[in-house]
């Protein structure tokens, strides 16, 4: 024994420098840009043979390896940069060139729930924001260069609320497209629709942007109706080191709502930091702050039923005036209410002062007939929301290679702040909190992932029922009438005002000087704006829970698992995946916005998806074909195949054809939805219950039709069912001389059981209410989009785009909230890097659209057309890994609207560094 422990010592001693020599070969080098010479920081280094052994190079673009035997074959690889592998025979330091990747050809886009593919190569049509025009946008954040790719359009409820939806069917929270950060459903879940990039990536963090425009169901499940938008965040492996950005700026310039300029703050960074390639972590955090843009459209609106229009008339001409983004005024009497309360005020007048009786008595005959409503006095917007919008976004994640092939992910994304949002309101999303927290494992031909959303309203409050509420805590607006005990009757609001009138209209003043005087009289002591009187009560309503008050109490979560595997090793003669999920919704309001005033509403959802990618004749032909089952508890199973044809006409040339189905069970807000909004009647959802809500065995529902007449037959009520549609899609993409991309496409939709609302009212109490409902005709859609994105020399590259969307066969008072114009289109100009050693760099981009008629919940009226100019130039410093831009949105400073009900924007002025970028 003791010999062999001596043989084995000796043998370890005579072996050891042999074995420090082969464990000790370094490897130093210098990766550049092969187009300037300039280092490239943050490349990745790995040796083939291993992945986990790497570095990433330093600022100065240097790497040193270690390896245990040459040859060895070196990876080196840039979010950037082409791809590019290095044998190395020998130990002298080595330098290495990489190629810039054209950003017409940037990227995969993740089509196959996660299987990489060229863009050039998508079946369906698809757009893409990589990180190579990532450092090259004008807009303010890269969510907002949504609105330039085709088929997009961009709703803005408010600075840090914008929309992005996709062929035609577009509002203030989409629920026909998914949005999918980091492979986490980014839905609020009591709204049912993203919140915007609120709570999403911060903008440092964001790799790219991936569009999926149509009818996207079948991989990614409900609410992909036309479209899904996939947000990547930036792995830590790949995107070591510390990055930071400063971007102050200035906006409100010229004509505004807001009284000044007012500056606009936006700072971010992000740390990550990678242990040779085996565990790595990020952290990250961004702070948005400003004087949101305002909604104050003070014109006069004629509610009728659930539907609405403009019409003439202001406060000092209409007595029952209701301005669009004036909140208050929806407090309203009229019929019969307004002429008991009229009658009633002028007889006990009378009973006062019998010597008015002969001229009172004259007057009723003239005035009652002709009365028709009075509304109470609103406030404007800026005096009822904060004017400071923020966002505050904390990121954090932990990244460990459990094997060369398997990874563990825990990541985590908490958004806080405040926001406005507009629906049949406008709410005002005050210390809104939003957090999502993942467990992934990770292989190229499988993941497992399980995740959670937790959402808290904070103080969000309805401006429209809080403002009522608010003049009902000032002075009530009528007690009982006739009232017990007369000498009340004047105490209220309408009865000071019916007095008022008549006294007025005693001293031969025509009807509206009376109205007028009236108003003048009973708003007496009326709190002003801003005071300390003001706040006080109106603090006090607008944390008061709705019925009674306009806060919204709303803690709602989605729980979610899924997973998914693909055959991609074991069956070489086709592309196979399948995948399932469980989803549970947790619906707490606390009866505030559901029906879930006892307890929590849970609701359980169940999918299954499956797909086949066959290539055929050389891969000239592929054939695509997936499908789609989910259940949810409150409908029936719903299964959506879509199948897809590519053909490759030459290199680099595509024709696409696809056939795909699609289908949305109703949201959240559409089963349990319970909210009273304020007007003269009550959002309720579609499910059975409301007709137990409503009582309608024993006092039956008409409808309300579009002009406000009601239907003399009672009511029938359907079945609620999930919205489905079908859609045929042809398209082109192709690269022409390896300088043009031509993409181009055609569609045609047909939508059954088209989710919308209509107007109920019971004559047996008064009330009214709005339900969801699907409508009986099928609603089609059709479209095309075409785009050329060209680079020329010296870097210098241009875009433009085009595209168009229809709707028709919408059935009569339907309300379709198709919202879009018929034509829009965007072009853009820009240069990368010239001048000496081609630091200087700039980008134009431009919109324009058409006018068209906005559908609203809040209100229905004309967007104007507009066009929008967004413009930065930019200044390198590579050596010390900086980046200075001088930029702006909607430069011209020209205000539109791109929604009705929503704020003017104007432009937006900023300066920003930028290091590590």
């Amino acid at each position: 024994m003791r010999k062999t422990i001596l043989f084995c010592t000796v043998l370890f001693v005579l072996a050891f420098p042999l074995m420090l020599k082969a464990q000790n070969i370094t490897i130093k080098g210098t990766v550049k840009n092969n187009a300037t010479g300039e280092p490239i920081p943050s490349a990745s280094v790995t040796m083939k043979e291993s992945v986990t052994n790497g570095t990433v190079t330093d600022s100065s673009g240097n790497f040193k390896v270690i390896v245990a035997s040459l040859p060895v074959t070196l990876l080196i690889s840039h979010a950037n940069y082409e791809e590019h592998k290095e044998v190395v025979n020998n130990r002298n330091d080595v330098t290495i060139s990489l190629t810039p990747v054209s950003v017409l050809m940037e990227g995969v886009v993740l089509v196959s729930k996660g299987i990489p593919t060229r863009i050039i190569d998508a079946a369906f049509s698809a757009e893409y924001i990589g990180p190579g025009s990532i450092r090259q946008l004008p807009t303010t954040s890269v969510y907002d260069a949504l609105a330039s790719k085709k088929g997009v359009d961009l709703t803005s409820s408010s600075l840090t609320f914008k929309t992005p939806s996709t062929r035609g069917f577009n509002g203030s929270g989409s629920t026909r497209v998914n949005q999918i950060v980091d492979g986490m459903d980014n839905q609020a879940p009591g709204l049912n629709f993203f919140v915007a990039n609120f709570a999403g990536l911060t903008e440092l963090d964001i790799e790219s942007v991936e569009l999926l425009p149509g009818a996207s169901s079948a991989l990614y499940g409900p609410g992909g109706m036309n479209g899904t938008i996939l947000m990547n965040s930036k792995s830590p492996f790949k995107y070591p080191g510390l990055s930071i950005q400063i971007k102050p700026g200035i906006m409100h310039v010229g004509k505004t709502a807001r009284d000044n300029s007012s500056l606009y703050n936006d700072y971010s960074f992000r740390w990550a930091k990678n242990f040779n390639n085996k565990f790595a972590f990020k952290i990250g955090a961004q702070y948005i702050s400003a004087r949101d843009w305002l909604a104050s459209d003070t014109t006069n609106y004629l509610h009728s039923g659930t539907s609405g229009k403009l019409i003439h008339g202001s406060r000092k001409t209409d007595p029952n005036y209701n301005g669009v983004n004036v909140y208050g005024d929806e407090t309203s009497i009229g019929g019969n209410d307004i002429k008991s309360i009229f009658t009633g005020g002028a007889y006990l007048l009378m009973a006062q002062d019998p010597t008015k009786a002969p001229a009172l008595m004259s007057l009723l005959g003239s005035d009652i007939p002709s009365l028709s409503a009075v509304s109470r006095t609103g406030y404007y917007e800026k005096d009822l929301i904060d004017p400071e919008t923020k966002n505050i976004k904390l990121s954090g994640a932990l990244h460990y290679k459990l094997t060369d092939k398997i990874e563990a992910q825990l990541m985590g994304y908490w958004a806080t702040g405040n926001s406005v949002y507009t629906d049949d309101n406008r709410y005002a999303l005050k210390g809104i909190k939003i957090g999502q927290y993942k467990l992934e494992l990770k292989h190229k031909n499988w993941f497992l992932r399980s995740y959670t959303t937790q959402e808290d309203a904070g103080e969000a409050y309805s401006a429209t029922i809080a403002t009522q509420y608010f003049n009902e805590a000032w002075k009530r607006s009528f007690g009982e009438v006739p009232p017990a005990n007369p000498a009340k009757f004047f105490d209220y609001w309408y009865g000071q005002y019916a007095a008022a009138y008549w006294n007025t209209r005693l001293k031969g003043a025509d009807v509206m000087t009376a109205h007028n005087a009236a108003r003048t009289y009973a708003d007496q002591g009326r709190p002003e704006a801003g005071s300390a009187q003001f706040q006080q009560i109106f603090d006090q309503v607008r944390k008061t829970p709705i019925p009674n008050g306009g806060l919204i109490k709303e803690k709602s979560q989605l729980w979610m698992t899924e997973g998914q595997y693909s055959f991609g090793d074991a069956v070489r003669s086709a592309g196979i995946i399948v995948g399932g999920n469980y989803k549970r919704y947790i619906l707490n309001s606390g009866g505030t916005l559901f029906i879930d005033t006892i307890h929590a509403i849970g609701v359980n959802e169940v999918g299954a998806y499956a797909q086949v990618t066959k290539k055929l004749f050389d891969q000239k032909l592929t054939l695509i074909a997936s499908g789609r089952f989910d259940k949810n508890e409150n409908f029936k199973a719903q299964f959506t195949p879509r199948f897809a044809t590519l053909i490759k006409v030459a290199k680099n040339n595509n024709l696409r054809m696809s056939y795909q189905t699609a289908y949305r069970f109703p949201g959240n807000l559409a089963q349990w939805d319970r909210l009273d909004v304020g007007g003269d009647y009550l959002l309720l959802g579609g499910l059975p219950w409301v007709l137990d809500y409503m009582q309608t065995a024993k006092n039956p529902v008409h409808l309300i039709n579009p002009d406000g007449t009601i239907e003399p037959t009672p009511y029938v009520y359907k079945d609620f069912k999930p919205e489905t549609m079908r859609s045929f899609e042809i398209g082109y993409k192709g690269l022409i001389m390896k300088k043009l991309l031509i993409d181009a496409y055609s569609y045609f939709g047909k939508y059954e059981d088209f989710i919308g609302r209509i107007g109920l009212y019971q004559p047996g109490t008064g009330n009214a209410y709005s339900i969801v409902v699907n409508s009986a005709n099928k609603v089609k859609t059709h479209g095309f989009g075409l785009g050329m994105d060209y680079n020329m020399k010296k870097n210098y590259s241009l875009f433009f785009n085009v595209y168009s969307d229809v709707i028709t066969d919408v059935p009569s008072g339907f309300k379709a909230y198709f919202n879009t114009p018929k034509y829009r289109l965007n072009a853009g100009f820009s240069n990368s890097g010239f001048g000496k050693n081609q630091r200087l760099g700039f980008n134009v981009m431009m919109r324009w659209q058409d006018s068209f008629m906005w559908e609203g919940e809040l209100a229905n009226g004309p967007v104007n057309a507009f066009s929008t100019i967004d413009a930065q130039v930019n200044y390198k410093f590579p050596k010390i890994k900086s980046t200075i831009k001088l930029g702006g949105t909607n430069i011209l400073n020209h205000y539109y609207k791109n929604a009705y009900g929503n704020p003017e924007i104007g432009g937006l002025y900023y300066i920003s560094y930028g290091f590590g970028l």
